[in-house]
């Protein structure tokens, strides 16, 4: 299943990040794209799923292929309207200077708040780099438990605390 993830700004021009409750880190909001929907659809209901946010969507500025099966769509958007509202897959919400983003987070946000600092004309397409098993073995001894949630998510079982 292809997926959407979107970066959203305040007026500080700080990003928008949800703490996951299955796999508490932060990452941007975002999710998988149903069947009969748009990329674009799809990233409308997954911020306002995930953060309580109604989002319109400026522009899209990667298309990342991961597997060589999947394309995950980055996009960058501007809330319209809304207040933070947790979910049933959203522990924490909340907004960060791009230079000081949590520990605890998604690898690749780095990489697409480059991604989406490059303004670029057309979508950036490339592979997305998967989780490495240096990327695991770095994090065992320092977050245990998330490697261990982590991969109980990737067999389909969910923890939610």
């Amino acid at each position: 299943m292809d997926g959407v993830i979107g970066l959203a700004f305040n007026d500080k021009k700080e990003v928008l990040l949800i703490k996951r409750r299955d796999i508490p880190i932060w990452i941007i909001p975002g999710g998988g794209i149903e069947d009969g929907e748009t990329p674009e659809e799809a990233m409308i209901r997954e911020f306002q799923e995930e953060t309580g946010f109604r989002i319109k969507i400026k522009r899209k500025a990667a298309i990342y292929r991961q597997d060589n099966k999947k394309d995950i769509h980055l996009f960058v958007c501007q809330i319209i309207f809304g207040k933070p509202t947790l979910g049933p897959e959203t522990k924490e919400i909340n907004f960060f200077d791009s230079n000081q983003i949590p520990s605890l987070s998604h690898p690749s946000i780095r990489e697409w708040l480059d991604d989406e600092g490059r303004n670029l004309p057309t979508p950036i397409h490339r592979k997305i780099k998967p989780v490495s098993k240096l990327m695991v073995l770095s994090n065992i001894f320092k977050h245990p438990i998330l490697v261990a949630r982590f991969f109980l998510a990737k067999i389909g079982i969910r923890v939610n605390i």
